[in-house]
């Protein structure tokens, strides 16, 4: 990624803290590095460079700043709408996907080859992927000591570590402190759980996702109550409950209970796309702003595309959700997990039940779905197929390849292929061109726009059509009964 010095050089004399996370300044004289926004006198622009992700930084040998804490910025945006490989990659990192394995692995689960993966990481990050798992790993670590009272033992296994003597090492080389200097002096704790702040890409309003989540949480699984999410999970087959609350407009607080140490990756990677804390909005709106439609549609706020924790949990929430509304879809999955999901050993409120496995909706007979029989066959298709390993969620190469492996499932057509992309899949630029709230927005003197016609005019909001498809939805003014999805 080719970063513009005397731009990024303004953007740091302004202290513009829009560009937080999209790039770093490595300061030559001092041997540290800082994000935008940093509170510390800025240095002369003979003694600056410039880096695209914290790992390029750390790796020419620069540390983190200690009063601008670049590892508690967002998420790097140094790959979206760039090359989608290294989007999917830097998922995958994020979830652990190089705590035990390697780049050889990594780069075949994306069906590409190593030495390519290790090219488009340099040209996009200035970094190689082992670099990048190595700063998340550290940063991880680093949160930990200063947000909670884990033992190091456990604040090396959270974050990736073989162990304390590797996790030390790591802090040494990143931050020249130790663990002990790096300590938080009031970790918080609630109750047991291990509670972790998830910064957000600014601007953030958590009040439209959490609207959008509550209004589709499935009854004895997730809620929403009071403005906090909160919902059952599966985590090395023991039952957790999470809660994620806004922290402001700085980003929201994750809270786990039981503090299951070796799943944190993964439950950090899934609430930082369930709410899109990374997103750039500010660019994302700029490009889409470029539609008088979706310009106007913008004056409401910044747009995020709210994710899904299970890939599968949203795939049979869509097909029960179809042709019915939302509020229909709801009780139909409630009516599903009291059906076939395993109850709580330990019930927490209304969170009663895991989601049921793949295994169990297969099982299901179909007069048990309350819905119509081609419908029905849909989903115990759907459950069949992710149970015997012929679909696998988790292995999609691209969009069309996600598109081609769904709508091949009998009951799964284009609509729904793509807005489980949108959503489970974190494709950013998915788009349902069939779907009546896209076409009802895009109305114009009383004529509603062919299913080509929206397409054709979609192509100018490439590569951020799921976010055209949100904030068209957000714009109608009375919500439509589209799909109950």
């Amino acid at each position: 990624m080719r970063l513009d010095p005397d731009l990024c050089y303004r953007a740091w004399v302004t202290r513009d803290r829009r560009f937080d996370g999209r790039f770093f300044m490595g300061v030559t004289t001092t041997g540290i590095y800082c994000r935008p926004g940093c509170p510390a006198r800025v240095p002369a622009r003979r003694n600056v460079q410039f880096y695209p992700s914290a790992a390029a930084a750390e790796s020419e040998g620069f540390r983190p700043c200690r009063r601008c804490r670049p590892e508690t910025a967002p998420g790097s945006a140094a790959a979206q709408g760039t090359h989608a490989t290294v989007a999917r990659a830097l998922r995958l990192i994020e979830e652990g996907a190089l705590d035990a394995g390697s780049v050889e692995a990594l780069a075949g689960r994306l069906g590409v080859t190593d030495r390519w993966l290790r090219e488009l990481f340099t040209q996009q990050l200035g970094a190689s992927p082992l670099d990048v798992a190595q700063t998340r790993r550290a940063h991880l670590a680093r949160r930990l000591l200063d947000e909670t009272a884990l033992p190091l033992t456990q604040v090396a296994l959270a974050s990736g570590f073989a162990g304390e003597r590797q996790l030390r090492r790591a802090l040494q080389r990143t931050f020249h402190r130790n663990a002990s200097e790096l300590r938080g002096a009031t970790p918080s704790t609630r109750e047991g759980a291990l509670k972790l702040r998830l910064p957000a890409r600014a601007p953030f309003d958590p009040a439209p996702i959490l609207a959008f989540l509550g209004s589709r949480a499935i009854p004895g699984v997730e809620e929403v109550v009071e403005g906090v999410y909160r919902r059952t999970v599966v985590l090395d087959d023991t039952d957790a409950v999470l809660a994620v609350e806004a922290d402001g407009d700085r980003g929201v607080s994750l809270s786990l209970m039981p503090p299951i140490v070796r799943a944190l990756p993964r439950v950090v990677a899934k609430v930082v796309r369930l709410f899109d804390l990374d997103a750039d909005v500010t660019a994302i709106g700029e490009h889409l702003a470029r539609d008088p439609v979706l310009a106007r549609a913008l004056k409401i706020g910044a747009v995020r595309v709210p994710g899904a924790w299970d890939p599968f949990e949203l795939a049979v929430r869509a097909l029960l959700g179809q042709q019915v509304s939302v509020a229909a879809a709801r009780t139909l999955a409630g009516r599903l997990v009291r059906l076939a999901g395993q109850p709580l050993t330990n019930p927490s409120g209304s969170l009663t039940h895991r989601f049921p496995t793949p295994d169990a909706v297969a099982a299901l007979p179909l007069a048990s779905h309350a819905m119509p029989r081609a419908r029905a066959e849909a989903l115990r298709g759907l459950a069949a197929a992710v149970a015997n390993g012929s679909l696998d969620l988790a292995s999609f190469r691209d969009l069309e390849h996600a598109v081609e492996s769904l709508t091949a499932l009998p009951g799964i057509g284009d609509w729904t292929a793509h807005y489980l992309a949108m959503r489970a899949f974190s494709e950013p630029d998915a788009f349902p061109a069939s779907d009546l709230g896209v076409r009802k927005a895009l109305v114009r003197a009383g004529r509603m726009p062919t299913t080509r016609e929206t397409m054709e005019r979609a192509e100018r909001w490439r590569p951020w059509r799921s976010y055209a498809v949100f904030t068209l939805w957000r714009s109608l003014a009375t919500p439509t009964r589209r799909k109950g999805t």
